[in-house]
């Protein structure tokens, strides 16, 4: 009998997929990882830790499973939290549910859990591993998308890699969201009909602006509309001298200046606001809704401009750096001037979209064939061959 050492959450993925190791066999151990309870940073009254380590509990005791909670805190404070704040510091938008499973469950847990005498560690998450037996007599680990299309989270672990995919197991990869919440219904589980948890990775629901207010603080700016009719979007393209010119060319965004474009608000600080937000802005009187083009964290400036449609909203091509670039496929990998067909996503839920990676000096360009709304620096772009998530990358 293997070990497998199942992240409880106190949510229903994570109660069936204990359930299902058990069926299955194998020897199951259920951890709840405490992740939150620093003072510093308040968040609200309310303890949703408390409520989902009690369901935890209740559905170890339920599967007849040996249950302990660990703390993890100091961790989640300083590899995840103190990283948030920093990159909304420098204006960028992080993705903490992507850094807690790299940081967090695939790197501290797994550590615990291999400490514990575990072979696997287990989640809930809706994915799948494959497993590709090499002609040398070693096996590369593939990361699938969920067989339920509208749960898939696979770019959420987009930053895994082989050691920790091999030691990881996704028992409900395979079914859909209400295969498991009938499976957990038919066993009586406690979280059967318990709502999906929201917001920060294991913190829960928090107003992003008052968490981050409690670091950084509020500082009076301005808000800009930039109108359609910018000369940012109707610049003549010239001849380019080769691919990467292009390249660089349909990556780059618009240099907005204070003259770009008419004074229609005032915020509480650019780093509270993100590209492609619409809420929070508190301008009225336009035609049309006001979304975020750019943030300036250095002069304190917000470009916004009206209508989902508006052109400074779109680009065609991002850029990632080498040192933010990761490959779950290693073997897959691309040299400088080699270029691959995949389809891509930059952000959780957006339907996949082709693109070609074009790996070149310093970093890689991913060249989408329609434009993207809303390409947001620090967010993760992860592309796919076919349903395998073979690599990802910090949007730069």
């Amino acid at each position: 009998m293997k070990k497998v050492v199942v992240g409880l959450s106190g949510g229903v993925d994570s109660s069936v997929a204990a359930y299902l190791l058990k069926a299955q066999g194998y020897d199951v151990i259920g951890l709840f990882m405490k992740n939150w309870h620093d003072d510093s940073v308040t968040i609200s009254d309310e303890c949703p830790w408390l409520e989902d380590s009690n369901d935890a509990l209740l559905v170890a005791e339920k599967l007849g499973i040996p249950f302990q909670t660990v703390d993890l805190s100091k961790e989640y404070k300083e590899r995840i939290v103190d990283y948030m704040f920093d990159e909304y510091e420098k204006g960028r938008t992080p993705n903490p549910d992507v850094l807690c499973n790299r940081e967090i469950k695939f790197d501290v847990f797994l550590k615990i859990a291999l400490d514990l005498g575990a072979d696997f560690v287990a989640t809930g998450h809706y994915c799948r591993k494959g497993i590709i037996n090499n002609a040398d007599g070693t096996k590369t680990y593939q990361l699938l998308a969920g067989k339920d299309g509208n749960k898939d989270q696979s770019y959420f672990l987009c930053q895994v890699s082989q050691e920790q995919l091999e030691q990881a197991l996704f028992p409900i990869g395979e079914l859909t969201k209400p295969e498991v919440r009938k499976i957990a219904a038919e066993n009586n589980l406690i979280t059967a009909e318990k709502r999906d948890s929201q917001g920060l990775c294991f913190i829960g629901k928090v107003r992003l602006p008052d968490f981050l207010q409690q670091k950084l603080k509020p500082k009076k700016g301005l808000i800009v509309e930039v109108p359609n009719s910018s000369i940012h979007y109707h610049q003549e393209i010239n001849k380019f001298d080769d691919k990467s010119e292009e390249l660089a060319h349909f990556s780059s965004k618009p240099n907005y200046v204070l003259e770009d474009g008419k004074v229609v608000g005032q915020h509480n600080g650019a780093h509270f606001f993100t590209v492609g937000q619409r809420k929070g802005l508190n301008v009225g009187g336009t035609k049309e809704p006001l979304f975020v083009l750019d943030t300036d964290v250095n002069e304190n400036v917000i470009y916004t401009g009206q209508g989902k449609s508006h052109p400074g909203l779109f680009r065609r091509t991002l850029f990632v750096k080498d040192d933010e670039l990761h490959w779950i496929r290693t073997d897959l990998c691309l040299e400088i001037d080699g270029t691959m067909q995949v389809m891509a996503r930059i952000r959780y839920r957006q339907p996949l979209q082709k693109a070609t990676l074009y790996k070149v000096e310093g970093g890689m360009y991913v060249d989408f064939q329609e434009k993207q709304s809303a390409i947001t620096e620090g967010q993760f772009v992860a592309w796919y061959q076919e349903d395998e998530l073979i690599g990802s990358g910090v949007i730069s």
